[in-house]
């Protein structure tokens, strides 16, 4: 006779017994992509355990877009009664992946066990050892093959005149638990309830150093416009600097209606270039080239000298247009219109953009011809052979529209990168980052005391943010003349140049920065004579420029696997709040640097600091060898507290590579 609580004794007799909880790497239990580096080794780990006393085993089972992947064996992380497994996998090919982890009981490990035990304590194992040789030969009798005639000559051991030494030997060999692990039946199998997707990018993703500039300032009169051949004279000077991403501002056609003149005046001169935002013209529009940059020969040909020069080109997706675009007659139905019929032109209050109109995701129109639409310009330029984009704000487009344009972008080209220009709340800058931009603009432009550089650093590297997203430390931008920069002098650009490139493996700059350029609008974060809306020349070996210590950072990022990427940064003692004190090391300690750094553009720091010696399992009385990167100059320190004085007007930063005196 049947029950109404039947069905539920079914379904419990067949539910897992061991528990699979707290995956990682893992973002909203599988609903987003954890990003990782191609070839970087990436740890996953679990809290796995069961009823009893039984021996668990736990594998990884990965695999890319292809099928093709592996599995890799956890293990028990100490101490083990917190039941933390963990194993460490290599994906090496670009692209979506998936992974799962599998536990099961494992009865020979757990005979193995109780048989070493009991032998080791004189208990008699007669019985034991039978009920090892029978679970011998069932794993025998279902392997094939080499595995079948390893496991049968263990049972070869148990012929007649074996002695319980012999058979226990053969038993707990090393090699018959391997061969047993392999034909293990696996009973109770289970497996993590969501399959686990990850994100596999190339370096440049994790590690670059960005340098943007606008080409049509590339020029020695502000009264000529500059050309894609004007910049070819600017790449050996940007690649000798240590740059390897070459950005541009959008480089389509400007719009003439409303064209902002300097200044972000609202009537524009007859030789006023426009702001290159406000982007279309009969010319054309986003897939278009502002004819006075050159043709697109031009640009192809541009594109293959930066890569000669070891430099990718990326481009400004800005998904706006100048009321002159040709959107607007040939798809009036994806803007907005007003009750008048006058088109709404863009605002971010108190803000107003009156050269530049937005389109409307959500039209009747719009849905889905314009967002096919804009895909097919970002494919274009792919196609001409661009791979990085920085998507200008982002956070004001649909985010289903962004998940979906980079799953059809990367399911034919998975090397294509976008950055994104997020200046905005936290949870959506997280969220930009989990639905696939590979990295974000930051709040380290704001961030100037070594309280609030500490505190977001920390962040950077904590849950979820380091599986979801990558900051890249723009130190300055076309829009952004940080309030710290407009005072500091050249001091202060070279503290937040030393803390933009020790602190993450992907930085970036806008031209002038090296110039020290900063002269504010009274009160804003604004340049004044803002080269959004003129020709800006400029003569990049002025006296008092910082190209030589941009090249010695650049050049020490390189040489030191540490400093490529913003994780792995720890903090240490330093008596003074004007100084911070950071270290970054790979896992192996193979490589370790330490990074000081005077907040103060003007007057000297100095103070007594902590070596870490701890990191090397040294007493505090142990050397230290130690490098200064930019001066190339070597010493011994001698025990765990040291000195430093920092100078602004001489350098207001040090940095060291150690090892332990041998």
């Amino acid at each position: 006779m049947s029950s109404p609580g039947d069905d539920g004794l079914q379904a419990a007799t067949r539910s897992p017994r061991i528990a699979i909880e707290a995956v990682q790497p893992s973002l909203e239990l599988g609903r987003f992509a954890a990003k990782t580096i191609a070839g970087q080794p990436i740890t996953v780990s679990a809290v796995i355990f069961a009823d009893g006393h039984d021996v668990l085993a736990a594998e990884v089972v990965w695999r890319d877009d292809r099928g093709q992947g592996g599995r890799e064996a956890m293990h028990l992380v100490h101490p083990p009664g917190k039941d933390i497994w963990d194993a460490v996998i290599t994906p090496t090919r670009i692209g979506r992946h998936t992974f799962v982890i599998e536990a099961w009981w494992d009865v020979f490990a757990t005979y193995r066990d109780e048989l070493f035990k009991k032998h080791q304590a004189g208990v008699p194992v007669e019985l034991e050892l039978e009920e090892g040789r029978r679970l011998v030969a069932a794993a025998a009798e279902r392997s094939e093959g080499e595995l079948r005639q390893a496991l049968e000559s263990v049972l070869e051991r148990f012929q007649a005149g074996a002695n319980e030494g012999e058979r226990v030997g053969a038993l707990l060999d090393a090699r018959t638990a391997r061969w047993m692990h392999a034909a293990d039946a696996r009973p109770h199998l289970a497996r993590s309830e969501a399959i686990y997707p990850l994100e596999v990018e190339r370096r440049a993703a994790q590690f670059a150093s960005w340098y943007e500039l606008f080409p049509r300032s590339e020029t020695e009169d502000p009264r000529r416009h500059g050309t894609f051949n004007d910049v070819h004279k600017r790449l050996p000077m940007i690649r000798d600097m240590g740059f390897d991403v070459l950005y541009f501002p959008p480089i389509h056609p400007v719009g003439h209606a409303h064209r902002k003149g300097r200044n972000n005046t609202l009537q524009a001169g007859p030789d006023d270039p426009g702001s290159p935002y406000a982007i279309g013209s009969p010319e054309g529009g986003h897939e278009a080239i502002h004819p006075e940059l050159g043709t697109r020969e031009d640009f192809r040909h541009l594109i293959k000298a930066a890569a000669d020069h070891g430099m990718e080109i990326a481009l400004d997706f800005a998904i706006q247009c100048s009321p002159d675009h040709p959107w607007l007659s040939e798809h009036p139905g994806w803007f907005s219109w007003r009750p008048d019929g006058s088109i709404r032109y863009a605002e971010n209050p108190p803000k107003k953009y009156q050269d530049i109109v937005n389109v409307d995701f959500y039209a009747e129109d719009a849905v889905p011809s314009l967002w096919a639409t804009l895909r097919d310009v970002v494919q274009g330029w792919v196609d001409e052979g661009v791979k990085i984009f920085r998507v200008d704000n982002p956070h004001t487009k649909p985010l289903p529209f962004w998940e979906w344009l980079f799953a059809d972008i990367r399911g034919r080209d998975p090397d294509v990168l976008f950055l994104a220009e997020a200046f905005t709340r936290p949870a959506m800058m997280k969220r930009l980052g989990k639905i696939g931009f590979n990295m974000s603009y930051t709040y380290f432009t704001w961030r100037n005391t070594k309280a609030e550089l500490t505190e977001y650093l920390t962040e950077l590297n904590e849950s979820p943010m380091r599986e979801c997203y990558r900051p890249n430390f723009f130190v300055n931008t076309p829009d952004i003349n940080p309030y710290f920069l407009q005072s500091s002098g050249r001091p202060g650009f070279l503290i937040r140049a030393a803390l933009a490139t020790m602190g993450s493996g992907l930085w970036g700059m806008y031209s002038g920065f090296e110039l020290c350029e900063g002269e504010p609008v009274p009160g804003k974060e604004e340049y004044l004579d803002s080269e959004k809306y003129q020709i800006k020349p400029r003569d990049y070996t002025a006296p008092g420029n910082i190209c030589y210590e941009i090249t010695q950072l650049n050049r020490i990022r390189r040489e030191n696997p540490a400093l490529q990427t913003h994780l792995g940064v720890s903090f240490y003692p330093v008596h003074n709040e004007r100084v911070l004190f950071f270290g970054k090391r790979t896992d192996d300690l193979d490589n370790v640097v330490l990074v000081m750094i005077s907040l103060d553009p003007f007057e000297a720091q100095e103070g007594p600091f902590e070596l870490p010696l701890w990191a090397f399992g040294l007493g505090d009385e142990a050397a230290l060898h130690v490098e200064d990167l930019m001066s190339g100059h070597r010493w011994t320190w001698h025990g765990k507290w040291q000195s430093m004085r920092l100078e602004p007007w001489h350098l207001p930063f040090a940095i060291w590579r150690i090892h332990p005196v041998r």
